[in-house]
């Protein structure tokens, strides 16, 4: 039997999602400027975003470049919709297509910079993905991929066990979706196999002394708006418990005596 390659999509469209995107780019993106900033990219650079949901990185993207060429692709209708809408300013410099991350429809060898963020941890077969992002990026260009992994999210006090909800939750859940939560520890290695040069690994620090808590805290709610009723089916958990276990974050987060940490790794390097 086939694998849905996109076994996500309810949790993708529903409207937690961009509560979730608009919150995770505002906590990491300071610091990932920064990151493309050392990038030395053309001015005039063709910029591929994949799997760019409501745009929120690919609009900061053009607006940091502004001279650049940006395409954002997503399989959603509803989030190509959604991010046209929301960024008209920056047309036509600024583009957003639908699109299969599996099947890109477009030519090899042409991008001088192509990321993927949040995304991999989401989908089965991410080196197909991978693949595809390492094809059209253009000899000499650069790949940036924030790939997130489940068991770099820390926090204390709490009241429950966190260590064990993420193990129990992310076990229940990846094996009924085929998909790796802990794929930012081996998307190196993918690279590095298929001969991507000058790999990098920069950890994104998310916590409560870099982020405002209100903004790191606002992850996770919606997190759990979009996902903690599945989370619970999966795991085999009782649906208050999944709920718990985030809110338990969040409520460290937002108390002042707490402290907590999501570690991002995002993972780059040049096409031969």
């Amino acid at each position: 039997m086939s694998t849905d390659l996109n076994p996500q999509k309810q949790h993708m469209a529903d409207e937690s999602m961009l509560r979730t995107l608009a919150a995770q780019t505002e906590a990491i993106w300071p610091q990932e400027r920064e990151l493309i900033a050392t990038y030395g990219l053309a001015a005039n650079a063709d910029i591929l975003d994949v799997g760019c949901g409501s745009g929120e990185f690919t609009s900061r993207l053009a607006e940091h470049l502004p001279k650049a060429q940006v395409l954002g692709v997503e399989i959603l209708p509803e989030q190509v919709a959604y991010a046209r809408r929301r960024y008209p300013q920056l047309a036509p410099r600024l583009e957003f297509r639908e699109g299969d991350a599996f099947a890109l429809d477009l030519a090899d060898d042409h991008f001088g910079l192509v990321a993927c963020r949040h995304m991999l941890q989401s989908v089965p077969e991410p080196e197909r993905v991978i693949a595809e992002l390492i094809r059209v990026t253009c000899p000499g260009g650069r790949l940036h991929l924030l790939v997130e992994d489940y068991g770099m999210i820390h926090a204390y006090p709490t009241r429950h066990d966190l260590d064990a909800f993420w193990q129990q939750a992310m076990a229940g859940f990846s094996k009924h979706m085929h998909v790796d939560p802990r794929i930012g520890r081996r998307t190196w290695n993918e690279l590095h196999t298929r001969g991507i040069r000058q790999l990098a690994v920069t950890y994104i620090t998310v916590d409560t002394l870099r982020v405002p808590r209100d903004t790191m805290a606002r992850i996770f709610e919606s997190w759990r708006d979009g996902y903690a009723s599945t989370v619970a089916e999966l795991a085999g958990m009782k649906p208050g418990d999944a709920r718990a276990g985030f809110d338990d974050i969040a409520s460290c987060i937002r108390d002042p005596n707490g402290y907590a940490v999501w570690q991002v790794p995002i993972v780059t390097g040049l096409k031969p």
